[in-house]
């Protein structure tokens, strides 16, 4: 009874109050983040172990100029070869990495540039991550799409020439079931070519069964790799089990999905080592899923509503553009996302460089692509938004802008036989 007085977008209840305050500021009342609840699957490997070791291990401040100098020298990037690029000695080195990288992506992906959109269905959520404008304590407008809403936002979004999208809810197994999110990919099926999936972490049979309904990858944001931090920020909910969330991609992959996308939020903890992490996940899944399409996106913080508490660890575009090199040079056959969380600016330059996919005609909220599409007024209640984006180009603009940068913009490329 006590999540509806606070998931429903209402205010909270003395006891849920009450609650918050607690997690907030007695650790003891908070679970063990590296335990996982009831019911969570465990799958045996060892990648998250070589991850944290390697991250553990690095210390960006013991690298030079040479370092730096000798990684963009080597045919290919070795792990040692990436801290380098990552730490604080490359900075000067921005326009060399940014070259290589250019280099990279022309040599693996031509001048093509993919674009898709995301589409919430749903923004109820159970968790409470303290930097999240869905987290279970925040007093927004709450929605959930009925089968009917989410065609017609479809529709709309189809109507656009989109072929690829991509379903997102809120962490709300009780509002957003594993056979809803399923009657969605069905749905999806019928308006799209690609359908992605960011959704809360499940086992592999569900993955299984989402994949059987449509799903083609699933993106999962591990937020921070830093145990200690992540522990901080995730006070509340299922996504307090760090391996479980860390593993996800695996599961989602031995569950047949054909690709899956990795990332940490920059700007909630340490950077660089929160950069590193990030590629060698991938990294090591890579080596030992050798046929999947596994790619990173780069999310930085946004704001999000009632919230003036996150100061988060400033991460400067420049930084973000050394970032998605280094992750270029290392990783040169995988995709790499860049979101409407960035400037059309950025957005414009850094597909010329490392970036390889964007969206486009993007809304964070639930149920107002009708609005954002036609000038409407949309139908009924409107779910406010995760964050506020920064690049809200249409379809056709964005396209468009490709296009004026000597890329070739490409809506799909797969067929199914």
């Amino acid at each position: 009874m006590e999540n509806r007085f606070f998931v429903d977008g209402s205010h909270l209840s003395a006891h849920a109050l009450e609650k918050k305050h607690r997690l907030e500021t007695d650790p003891a009342c908070r679970t063990d983040p590296m335990a996982y609840p009831a019911g969570m699957e465990q799958i045996s490997s060892d990648i998250m172990e070589k991850v944290l070791s390697e991250t553990a291990s690095y210390d960006p401040q013991q690298y030079t100029a040479r370092d730096v100098m000798a990684a963009l020298e080597h045919p290919t990037c070795s792990i040692a070869d990436l801290k380098a690029l990552l730490s604080p000695a490359a900075e000067p080195f921005l326009e060399q990495m940014a070259q290589r990288a250019k280099l990279e992506t022309a040599r693996h992906f031509g001048n093509t540039v993919y674009l898709f959109t995301p589409l919430y269905i749903a923004n109820y959520c159970e968790n409470y991550c303290v930097y999240c404008g869905f987290n279970c304590y925040n007093n927004i407008s709450r929605m959930k799409l009925t089968m009917e809403q989410i065609e017609h936002e479809m529709q709309m979004i189809a109507q656009s020439g989109m072929e690829e999208i991509l379903i997102l809810t809120g962490e709300s197994q009780a509002q957003s079931s594993i056979e809803y999110i399923g009657e969605a990919c069905k749905l999806a099926r019928k308006y799209f070519r690609m359908v992605g999936l960011e959704i809360y972490p499940v086992n592999t049979d569900a993955y299984r069964y989402l994949h059987a309904c449509g799903a083609d990858y699933v993106t999962v944001f591990q937020e921070t790799y830093d145990v200690q931090r992540y522990s901080e920020v995730h006070l509340h909910g299922n996504k307090r089990s760090y391996p479980y969330r860390f593993d996800a991609p695996e599961r989602a992959l031995m569950g047949g999905m054909r690709g899956v996308s990795c990332s940490a939020l920059l700007g909630l903890s340490h950077f660089p080592k929160d950069a590193l992490a990030s590629a060698l996940h991938v990294f090591y899944l890579q080596r030992k899923y050798p046929h999947a399409e596994i790619s990173l996106s780069c999310p930085r913080l946004r704001p999000i509503l009632h919230n003036n508490t996150i100061h988060p660890s400033d991460v400067t575009e420049k930084q973000l553009c050394r970032i998605l090199c280094a992750y270029r040079i290392f990783l040169p056959y995988a995709g790499i996302t860049v979101s409407s969380r960035e400037s059309e600016t950025f957005r414009n330059g850094i597909v010329r460089i490392a970036a390889t996919k964007v969206s486009a005609g993007v809304s964070t909220g639930v149920g107002d692509h009708e609005s954002k599409y036609s000038g409407k007024r949309p139908q009924g209640t409107v779910g406010d938004e995760q964050f506020v984006i920064n690049d809200d180009r249409s379809l056709a603009a964005m396209y468009e802008a490709i296009r004026e940068e000597g890329l070739q913009p490409v809506l799909n490329d797969y067929i199914y036989l």
